[in-house]
């Protein structure tokens, strides 16, 4: 599998660029984990940090699911990973989890998270509040949200993915 990343045409209305540059960063994410075994997506940046690439793409799974499904439609299926018992689940890998599953719960969670968002407009506020504070939020500040939280993960993968295997790139 290639990732295909490309930038936004940098005269694109407004909603055209935010979700461009969410798809952007969604795909570096999945650049960031090619061709790497399950072993290797494992593997952890640093001791005593269990952060890894696999643990990322799930925590963005389950972020996905956090701001397009919880906040913005109001659906709560419940966590994909973690649980009250174990907050961080996402990043907590056994010899059992595989990047198939990873990815494929990943991309079904980006999947509803593109269906939730088309029926919204930017300025259209979300159904469902934030559990911690109580917000709601129009889509463009989940977008704009997205879009650093993705950012912010990739420079980790940067990272993580030189310790790995010794690749650099943007």
């Amino acid at each position: 599998m290639t990732t295909e990343r490309s930038e936004p045409a940098t005269t694109a209305d407004e909603r055209t660029m935010l979700e461009g540059w969410l798809d952007y960063h969604r795909q570096t994410l999945a650049w960031k984990c090619e061709g790497l075994t399950d072993a290797q997506l494992r593997t952890a940046a640093v001791e005593p940090s269990e952060l890894s690439l696999m643990g990322l793409v799930r925590h963005m799974a389950e972020v996905e699911r956090g701001w397009f499904r919880k906040v913005l439609v109001d659906d709560d299926p419940g966590p994909i990973y973690y649980s009250d018992a174990d907050p961080d689940g996402e990043f907590h890998l056994t010899e059992a989890d595989t990047w198939t599953e990873a990815h494929a719960t990943w991309q079904a969670e980006i999947d509803t998270a593109r269906k939730n968002a088309a029926r919204f407009g930017l300025d259209d506020i979300s159904v469902g509040r934030s559990k911690r504070t109580g917000d709601r939020f129009n889509l463009r500040w989940i977008y704009t949200h997205m879009i650093e939280e993705y950012a912010r993960h990739n420079g980790h993968a940067d990272l993580i993915r030189e310790r790995v295997d010794g690749a650099i790139g943007d």
